[in-house]
């Protein structure tokens, strides 16, 4: 969808902020270029709608080479979105949506129609926020405001510059969770600049980690944290790359452990038994559907307790569907306080497949950084262990 072929720009005082860059985006896919201030992620950027043309080289969006294109025209396929946002504080929140549409010649209802669809996908009702005015709105909202006009016209490429830098962190990470939940549904090819690593790899499907005019390394934020290309990849992501890994590494059914379960109405003795043949210290609670439930320790079912387990079953609070981050999971450890979580599968979010403990998240994490650089999968991954341990 776009590619770079020997891009350089260079500026009359001899500065290159750009020097002979190649890289492609593929439709559908988003891109973060992320670097120093000064390293030209932003001259990247703003020579795709033309608002810097570049020295040498070419710039192709599709097969069409931009430079034959009217920068106008260009722009308004083209959605861009800034730090500052830009809304117009004399124009309402649905006007400022609508403002592409109808510079595109839209009729006013249909330009109206489509303002109002992209605010209720952004999040914002329409009917509360479409008659305010920037003014009337947090800095998040008008964030979500500029996206929603960048979208506006269905551009197929859409451009960001550090679009979330303005609001605090806590927002920060809303909107990023927001945006994430709309490029899935709306897919598309997306260059993002950002100056920080961690939303870097949070957003990005691949990454371009930018040196000075140059990009280092060009891969998916698994490979850039797990095996940086250059010392200077692996300074720029931080000694802390595994902890960062978490966030990009899922939860897969090899990464489980198998307790032994029982269910709601199965007697204690039966139970018992069960934790008795595997000398597991506590077991999985299951109800008559097979969802998770909690679980129930063995201490519990000591001699003396009669009836079923409901009777002496606790609830789970830690859990998490399959696929989520290796991070999400260690959170959610810790939260609960829990020496382990449940794993759910994410078709239904209920049906139980297995449990995930510390140990087997550090191997998970440590299979994950072996198989990227190995080029192979996880599954096929044999760690090393310390004997005796």
């Amino acid at each position: 969808m776009i590619r770079f072929e020997h891009v350089t720009k260079r500026y009359p005082d001899g500065t290159t902020a750009v020097d002979d860059l190649s890289f492609e985006v593929a439709e559908g896919e988003l891109v973060t270029l992320v670097g120093p201030s000064g390293c030209g992620k932003t001259t990247t950027m703003k020579m795709v709608n033309r608002l810097i043309e570049p020295t040498s080289g070419r710039i192709l969006l599709g097969e069409e080479d931009i430079s034959a294109i009217d920068p106008v025209e260009l722009r308004r396929r083209i959605g861009y979105v800034i730090q500052q946002v830009g809304l117009f504080p004399h124009k309402t929140v649905l006007e400022n949506t609508a403002t592409v549409p109808h510079l595109l010649g839209w009729q006013r209802k249909k330009a109206r129609d489509r303002a109002t669809e992209l605010l209720d996908l952004v999040g914002l009702d329409p009917s509360v926020y479409g008659d305010r005015y920037p003014d009337q709105l947090s800095g998040g909202q008008r964030q979500r405001v500029g996206v929603a006009r960048a979208l506006a016209a269905d551009p197929p490429v859409l451009l960001m510059d550090e679009p979330f830098g303005a609001v605090d962190p806590v927002v920060r990470e809303h909107l990023q969770n927001e945006f994430l939940r709309l490029q899935s549904q709306v897919r598309k090819t997306v260059l993002f600049v950002t100056h920080d690593i961690e939303e870097a790899v949070r957003l990005g499907d691949r990454i371009a980690v930018y040196g000075e005019g140059r990009i280092e390394q060009f891969a998916p934020p698994a490979m850039v944290l797990g095996a940086p290309a250059t010392p200077y990849v692996a300074d720029f992501v931080g000694a802390d790359r595994g902890l960062k890994r978490l966030s990009v590494t899922p939860i897969e059914s090899s990464d489980l452990v198998q307790p032994p379960v029982v269910h709601l109405d199965d007697p204690v003795a039966r139970a018992k038994a069960r934790m008795t043949a595997e000398s597991a210290p506590w077991s999985v609670v299951l109800d008559d559907d097979d969802r998770l439930h909690g679980w129930v320790a063995a201490d519990a079912l000591a001699a003396g307790a009669t009836g079923t387990v409901r009777r002496h079953a606790r609830r789970m609070e830690a859990w998490l569907p399959i696929g989520s981050s290796l991070k999400q999971a260690f959170s959610t450890m810790l939260q609960h306080d829990a020496g382990w979580i449940a794993v759910l599968d994410g078709a239904d979010g209920e049906h139980f497949l297995g449990v995930l403990t510390p140990a087997r998240l550090h191997e998970a994490l440590r299979r994950s950084i072996d198989a990227d650089a190995r080029g192979a999968s996880r599954a096929e991954i044999e760690l090393d262990t310390v004997p005796g341990a």
